[in-house]
């Protein structure tokens, strides 16, 4: 029986898969199979796998096109390892992800689930990722109150805690599936991050991360509005949408009201994150510097878009929110910009 069992779902990627592939020959860990599902591909996306003279690689070719969740499904059915690493068909392992991930499980029986941090790959070209660094445990645990904060291609999982889960993923959660699936898992036990780049995450277009369609919406507003209710009580005030609309997908804030009932949500969950964990310093400097630095971003955009006048911003400052997050003459700039996008848009309507 292999160590990890790799799931990927694979659907017209015969053009990337080549290159997927070859990060998982170039693992120094080399205990390992892949089960790859094809969704009924329309390209050679089958005949790609089944090049491979590797008795590690299994083909599964499905008898309809599922999308990527029931594939997964099926792949992490025929799973045998005692880990599990997720790989979608355009990502890129680097070489000694696999050996730190078994590492990292195998010294810390009471973590589930181990991602790392990742970059981006775009048209050839590598830069930073825009997730939190470095991610403790505890960070996780919050930032999961607020969006999404781990890549999937980068986790690696016990086998016998996600049997646990029925089903694997589920297809009523589509396009959220991955998150759905780190809050499930963590009844079992922690999630944490390794903090070194292992994994290049492919951005390109049509990619579903660049598409945060309305049902990508509405299943997020679902799964963390799920969750604030458990925290919160059912009467707390709603501000699942604003999350999800501002913080996830990126919109710019529309005024200055909206902007201040989002943050006055967050340091709802933000108490009650007190309460239930009793976080130590560090972990509370973590959380504050991750609430100040949305904060700015958020801010920065509205300003920027033309939608707030930075001394609405301002007047609204969150108690808590450091200035050393930010940048007030940036704030001044992004100021001149959305004045400029303001009249246009006035000249055009």
């Amino acid at each position: 029986m292999p160590a990890v069992s790799v799931i990927m779902a694979v659907y017209n990627g015969a053009a990337l898969l080549p290159e997927t592939i070859a990060s998982l020959h170039a693992q120094s860990f080399t205990d390992w199979e892949l089960i790859a599902v094809d969704d009924c591909s329309k390209d050679e996306s089958v005949a790609v796998l089944e090049s491979y003279a590797d008795p590690r690689i299994r083909v599964i070719r499905a008898a309809t096109n599922g999308g990527p969740v029931v594939a997964r499904n099926l792949a992490f059915a025929e799973a045998r390892g005692r880990y599990c690493a997720a790989l979608d068909q355009d990502d890129i392992s680097l070489p000694d992800r696999f050996a730190k991930q078994v590492a990292f499980l195998d010294a810390h029986p009471d973590t589930v689930l181990v991602s790392t941090a990742t970059n981006f790959l775009q048209d050839g070209e590598i830069s930073p990722g825009n997730w939190p660094r470095p991610m403790t445990p505890e960070l996780i645990d919050w930032l999961m109150l607020v969006q999404n904060p781990i890549a999937w291609s980068s986790v690696m999982f016990r086998t016998d805690a996600a049997r646990r889960l029925t089903p694997f993923e589920r297809p009523k959660m589509r396009y959220v599936e991955d998150f759905d699936f780190y809050h499930r898992i963590r009844a079992f036990g922690r999630l944490a991050q390794i903090d070194e780049v292992l994994l290049h995450y492919r951005i390109h277009a049509g990619g579903a991360s660049n598409m945060f369609n309305a049902t990508m919406r509405d299943h997020a507003r679902k799964l963390l509005r799920e969750r604030h209710r458990e925290w919160l009580g059912e009467d707390a005030p709603d501000f699942t949408a604003l999350l999800v609309e501002h913080v996830m997908a990126r919109e710019p804030v529309p005024d200055g009201e909206t902007l201040e009932r989002l943050f006055e949500g967050i340091a709802m969950l933000r108490a009650a994150f007190e309460v239930r964990f009793k976080p130590d310093r560090r972990t509370a400097v973590l959380v504050d510097r991750e609430i100040s630095r949305l904060w700015w971003r958020l801010c920065r955009a509205g300003v920027r878009s033309g939608r707030i006048a930075l001394h609405q911003a301002v007047a609204r400052w969150p108690e808590g929110v450091s200035k050393r997050e930010g940048s007030v003459t940036d704030l001044a700039v992004s100021q001149v910009i959305g004045g400029m996008r303001a009249v246009k848009r006035g000249l055009a309507g």
